[in-house]
């Protein structure tokens, strides 16, 4: 038996000897004595009598250990000119400053506070300041419209939003601080301040009475200690958008999810510490708070904060630049990313110009990989290129190539095996398996593993309804697709992307090549038609014709290589996000929404 199917046979047969071993990794005030609680199921909870502090997992515990001159965060900003190491010395002195100006301003235990940021140390900040003082933070992507921020206010309810008077975009300058005005004036809730940081591209004007300088009140701030929180206290909560108008509010709690990320940065990324670990998103969505801020910092790597582009930040070599002068060993980013960066440097003369030895793993997600951009990368790169599947509500990936586990043969278009303990299925409408080979939705058998949502903010009966109702007993991911004879996962797309054709689930997008969504003018019938075995399908007359590509995909000649079965032409890991309340990104210069960062069902 290998390592990965002895460690997935475990976690599913035995979690409570699983993740008890994972928390030796993380330093307890009180050690757990349960670590499944069953009681409240399906409310299932982890770690419920564990004392921890979060912040000092990921800070403290590594100056302790004589680790303080370590770097810790690297601040890279293109757009600005700037570049900043601090140690976790120094990030701990910030960080233990500004959980004080936050305590000076009221906020406590359980408090939350909007932070609403662009790229810059004081987002990790803000964050980490938060988990010391056990307050709530909850991030709202920078630049997000007023009523979209508004939405967030109300229901957070903060005590404090932390903000900025802009952010950069490339060369425009984008006001933040008129933005903020609005949303509170259009908010029910008021915080009682709001702390803004100033950047000299675009000062603000402040609000007497209620608005706070950062640079100000870090001054004569006192710094704050650790504040010991229960595991199941709440670290944070994220917003995806729903398909109503109040946002739904991903809750992460303190225990479970630094015992998940700290075992995922082991064991999935195989990096450690002292090592260089990039994700190359934002703090705004999941993937910058799970591996920009806490994975790494829990596992006592460094982590790189990087403020630009994949290309125009100057050019396509912004990465390759990156890479090179921090020594990154493991690259995580979007797709998108890629593809600007082929776009821009198709025979990547720009990778050549930089020392790349260092660099070991490439992990993509958020979208679908294609084909062009997987090989592209790997054959430019060399090194292994990595797709795995995660989700907002997860908080860390679902499936993998862990390569800190046991590395296994990656297939283009799989991103390989449920993570120990995800206990994925793929059944039918009814809820009934379907065997290797067959569409199907995807769910996870509860309970879902330590770092999952627990719930939504104040809002039990819509997590059961949206994640649990469809399917009792299963989290609903939303995603369909189907698992082949090896036991790898093939994720098609969004199961409200999907059509019933004879009674099958097929995804949307991963139709045979040149099959139109709708029959060509003057073709005659434009309806399915019925089928006896259970469903509808096309009309012969409109599946003759086939002369279009109007769905771009990819050329059915390079998909033979890329999936066992040639009857699909595309390996959907995840729908393209949405992207409310902001412009829809320049797939060349915009690094993509992360995994799952995307509108789920009510």
């Amino acid at each position: 038996m290998g390592r990965y199917e002895e460690a997935f046979r475990r976690s599913v047969a035995d979690p409570d000897g699983f993740w008890g071993e994972a928390t030796k990794a993380i330093d307890w005030y009180r050690p757990p004595t349960i670590v499944l609680d069953r009681l409240g199921a399906p409310f299932y909870r982890w770690f419920t009598d564990g004392v921890l502090n979060t912040c000092f997992n990921a800070l403290d515990r590594h100056v302790a250990a004589g680790r303080g001159d370590q770097p810790a965060l690297i601040y890279d900003s293109p757009v600005t000119a700037t570049k900043r190491t601090y140690t976790y010395r120094e990030l701990l002195g910030e960080v233990a400053r500004f959980a004080g100006v936050l305590r000076g301003l009221g906020v406590g235990t359980g408090d939350r506070v909007v932070i609403y940021l662009p790229m810059v140390p004081e987002a990790v900040i803000a964050m980490l300041a938060c988990a010391r003082i056990g307050a709530v933070h909850s991030v709202v992507f920078g630049g997000f419209a007023a009523n979209e921020l508004a939405l967030r206010i109300d229901d957070a309810a903060p005590k404090v939003i932390v903000s900025a008077s802009c952010g950069i975009e490339v060369a425009r300058v984008v006001v933040y601080k008129p933005i903020l005005d609005r949303a509170i004036e259009l908010s029910n809730h008021k915080p009682d301040a709001c702390v803004i940081l100033q950047r000299p591209q675009a000062p603000a004007t402040l609000v007497a009475g209620r608005d706070v300088d950062y640079m100000d009140a870090m001054r004569t701030a006192e710094p704050a200690d650790c504040v010991p929180v229960a595991a199941t206290d709440p670290l944070y909560i994220l917003y995806t958008s729903g398909t109503t108008a109040r946002p739904k509010g991903v809750v992460r709690d303190n225990g479970g999810h630094a015992v998940a990320l700290r075992w995922s940065m082991e064991y999935i990324y195989d990096t450690g510490p002292g090592e260089v670990y990039w994700a190359a998103s934002d703090v705004g969505w999941v993937v910058g708070h799970s591996y920009i801020v806490y994975a790494p910092l829990l596992a006592g790597a460094t982590t790189v904060l990087y403020e630009g582009k994949p290309v125009g930040t100057p050019d396509p070599g912004a990465f390759w630049r990156v890479i090179a002068e921090y020594r990154v060993k493991t690259l995580f980013t979007a797709p998108t990313a890629f593809r600007g960066i082929r776009k821009e440097d198709p025979t990547g003369e720009h990778i050549r110009r930089y020392d790349l030895s260092g660099f070991r793993y490439l992990f993509l997600a958020g979208e679908r990989l294609d084909p062009e951009t997987y090989h592209w990368a790997g054959d430019q790169l060399g090194i292994p290129v990595l797709d795995h599947w995660w989700q907002t509500e997860t908080g860390w990936p679902i499936a993998a190539n862990l390569r800190g586990l046991e590395p296994m043969p990656i297939k283009p278009g799989s991103p390989t095996v449920p993570v120990p303990g995800y206990d994925v299925r793929v059944v039918d409408a009814a809820g009934q398996e379907v065997p290797p080979g067959h569409d199907g939705e995807l769910v996870v058998k509860l309970p879902l593993p330590p770092g999952c949502l627990p719930t939504l903010w104040a809002d039990d009966d819509r997590y059961l309804e949206s994640y649990l109702a469809a399917h009792p007993g299963y989290y609903v991911t939303g995603d369909g697709g189907y698992r082949d004879d090896d036991g790898y996962l093939y994720v098609m797309g969004r199961i409200d992307d999907v059509i019933n054709v004879a009674g099958q689930v097929r995804g949307a997008q991963g139709r045979r090549p040149g099959r139109p969504r709708h029959p060509p003018p003057g073709t005659g019938r434009a309806g399915p038609r019925p089928d006896r075995a259970g469903g509808l399908v096309p009309h012969r007359r409109h599946r003759a014709r086939t002369t279009q590509n109007p769905l771009r995909q990819d050329p059915p000649q390079d998909h033979a290589r890329h999936r066992r079965r040639p009857r699909r032409t595309r390996a959907i890991h995840h729908r393209r996000p949405r992207h409310a309340g902001r412009p829809t990104p320049d797939p060349a210069t915009e690094l993509t929404e992360d995994p799952s960062c995307r509108p789920r069902p009510n």
